[in-house]
């Protein structure tokens, strides 16, 4: 194979790199934990919906979790046994806090469930292999943790033309990568000819730093007669970093910003394209991984295949811990990983290291200095960044400069922080600082939809009342077009219509005085209806405000209306038999309401004021008055109004004592008990 040209970033450090501790002998398996701790976040994106119960069984591979959300992936048992709890568990994270986590408990059976291997994976559409991937809960094994379907599908409108394959692993100490591409090459290289044949790329380049002899040869080997590129890259920190690989294979850089999807690129991690080789013809989801466990404070330093769950305090004491030369726990490597705060931590996807130092191996570093502007932090940023300004910018909280200088171009990778003089923590004012920003971005994004809502509803509203008005004012036309059609034929002589017709001419100072008298009249009713259902001092005085205002508006209206003969008798009439029929529902509406006697007198009064009016229009119009009959209910009964009250009240607490699952049965017996005996008794005494 002939050597081909490479690149080389900007920057980078070479520290000690430590790997001869945990390299030197095969992947070990552990023994099956009897608890297993399985985080619903263990990928970047929303977190995994839980969708199994405490007390339930699983079988190994069984799906616990399912992808909640576009960018997310499910979560499944790595082992058999029973779901004993589904709620908040200690979480890796810096922060020490807990998360959300379903807990299993191992029966120590590890019974699988049913599979559905392919090994004819070729035959199959690349849809259908996307979906055995996301299926199988594929995320990022170098360390982001992007679920893998939605990273092979981030730029869909790009074609995908250089797939790289990561095996550069280049942090000290982690050694996962290496023992895994010398042992489960031909695995490895099938996973990579699935994603050809998913995303169909030009060429694919496989990157392994040349401190890693035995595996360079293991691939080698595995390749055969494939065209794929195997690349040998200098030892260089960090060259595993995505950008910095694509840089040193093809010589191109990432647009600030942008994804390797945006100038055709796409990058996986060798122990993601493994994962992909199971999950595709094994039909095995991913419930494990190799992880390194190293630290002078180990006896046993090694590589394990580890289920996903399993504490990492008993990773450690297969490892032959001695917790008393441990200095502190590190997940990840000596430059970007993060010190655990307990050893109760479950591993997950996206942990392919635990270090466990001495002191003398790792010392603490000194207490900080202020900058001295040696610029050395600018000189090894593999991401051509200025780690000086930004770390004055992020002191300020100067967000702007922030974005200015491209804090979200930084990896993170520690080598600004590595080599300066003051030791100053950089990487930790970074996040920092993009935290902060992160969470600015959200509330601000969260204010302008608010606002959005806002605007909206205040649109709809407008809208709706424009509607109304327009309704309110074609039901007042098509009402005066219908009293002028009804005045005109009301009267046989055609002098008579004459004059009846002219006052349904009315001037604009009329139709104003008319619309104010409807408006008082419609006021005055619904504050009447609000008094018969709660009666107070204040709307009674509310009412009879309204009623003065209404009786005001309708004698203005009067007098700018010249009286008809006969019409405006008939009008009156009518109006005089619609007020008595209001009147009369009011009352039965407030009888049934059970209003106190004050309210049921006073519109008891209002009935009879209003058969008074209609005898009044019904003179005036020639017609004979009806012989109106009235017959007054009895009296209430107040006996009987008891018995129906303690029933009403007895149905009521039945039917609420019904919905509550956790009520004492001999309180819900009690309770219809009461029922049938209010039943009871005022059965036998209407029956009197």
């Amino acid at each position: 194979m002939s050597e081909a040209k490479l690149w080389e970033f900007q920057g980078g450090i070479h520290p000690p790199e430590r790997k001869e501790l945990s390299n030197r002998t095969p992947i070990q398996r552990v023994p099956l934990p009897a608890r297993l701790i399985l985080p619903l976040g263990q990928h970047i994106g929303a977190l995994a919906e839980p969708i199994v119960t405490v007390g339930e069984r699983l079988l190994k591979g069984q799906p616990i979790a399912t992808a909640n959300g576009r960018v997310s992936a499910p979560l499944h048992a790595p082992t058999s046994g029973t779901v004993s709890f589904v709620g908040m568990q200690p979480y890796p994270h810096v922060s020490g806090l807990l998360a959300p986590a379903i807990v299993i408990d191992s029966d120590g059976l590890d019974e699988w469930t049913a599979l559905e291997p392919c090994a004819d994976y070729r035959s199959l559409e690349p849809a259908i292999l996307l979906e055995r991937i996301r299926q199988a809960g594929i995320s990022g094994l170098g360390g982001a943790g992007f679920p893998t379907a939605v990273k092979l599908t981030a730029r869909p409108q790009r074609k995908i033309h250089t797939l790289i394959v990561n095996g550069a692993e280049c942090e000290p100490y982690i050694t996962a990568d290496d023992r895994l591409m010398r042992e489960r090459a031909a695995e490895l290289i099938i996973g990579i000819d699935i994603l050809v044949q998913l995303i169909e790329p030009e060429q694919v380049l496989i990157g392994i730093e040349d401190n890693k002899s035995e595996a360079i040869d293991a691939v080698r080997a595995a390749l055969g007669e494939r065209s794929f590129g195997l690349r040998v890259l200098p030892t260089k920190y960090p060259s595993g970093g995505e950008r910095q690989l694509i840089e040193t294979l093809t010589g191109q850089q990432v647009p600030s910003g942008g994804l390797p999807a945006d100038i055709g690129m796409l990058c996986q991690n060798v122990g993601t394209c493994v994962a992909i080789h199971d999950a595709v013809l094994l039909g095995r989801p991913l419930i494990s991984r190799i992880v390194t466990l190293t630290g002078e404070a180990l006896a046993r330093p090694m590589n394990v295949e580890a289920l996903l769950g399993t504490p990492v305090g008993e990773l450690l004491a297969f490892a032959g811990l001695d917790e008393a030369r441990m200095d502190r726990l590190i997940m990840g490597g000596p430059m970007m990983g993060f010190t655990l705060p307990s050893l109760d931590v479950p591993l997950i996807k996206t942990a392919n290291c635990l270090l466990a130092p001495t002191r003398s191996e790792l010392p603490a570093p000194p207490p900080a200095l202020p900058c001295i502007r040696c610029g050395a932090c600018a000189d090894v940023c593999p991401a051509s960044l200025l780690p000086q300004q930004l770390h004055f910018f992020a002191l300020g909280r100067e967000h702007g400069q922030l974005r200015a200088y491209n804090l979200f171009d930084c990896i993170e990778c520690g080598a600004c922080a590595y080599v300066c003089p003051s030791n100053l923590p950089l990487v930790q004012y970074y996040r920092a600082a993009k935290a902060e920003i992160r969470e600015l971005e959200q509330k601000r994004h969260k204010a302008r939809h608010s606002k959005l809502r806002f605007e909206l509803r205040q649109e709809r509203l407008r809208k709706s009342e424009e509607q109304k008005e327009a309704e309110r004012q074609t039901r007042v036309e098509k009402a005066a077009r219908a009293r002028a059609v009804q005045a005109e034929s009301s009267s046989v002589p055609h002098q008579e219509t004459s004059l009846a017709s002219r006052p349904t001419e009315l001037s604009e100072h009329q139709k104003k005085l008319k619309i104010e008298a409807s408006m008082a009249q419609v006021a005055l009713k619904k504050a009447e209806k609000q008094l018969a259902v709660h009666p107070t001092a204040e709307l009674e005085a509310q009412v009879a405000e309204l009623r003065a205002a209404a009786e005001a508006a309708r004698r203005a209206l009067e007098a700018t209306t010249p009286a008809a003969p006969s019409v405006s008798n008939d009008t009156a009439l009518k109006k005089a038999k619609i007020e008595l029929a209001m009147r009369r529902t009011e009352l039965k509406k407030a009888e049934k309401a059970n209003a106190d006697d004050n309210e049921l007198t006073r519109l008891r009064e209002a009935l009879a004021d209003a058969e008074r009016a209609l005898h009044a229009a019904e003179e005036a119009s020639n017609r004979p008055a009806p012989q109106l009959v009235r017959i007054d209910k009895r009296p209430v009964d107040e006996k009987l109004r008891t018995l129906k009250t303690e029933l009403a009240f007895a149905r009521a607490d039945l039917r609420k004592l019904e919905r509550d699952a956790t009520i004492d049965p001999a309180v819900l017996e009690s309770t219809r008990t009461r029922l049938a005996e209010a039943e009871r008794r005022l059965a036998e005494y209407q029956s009197e």
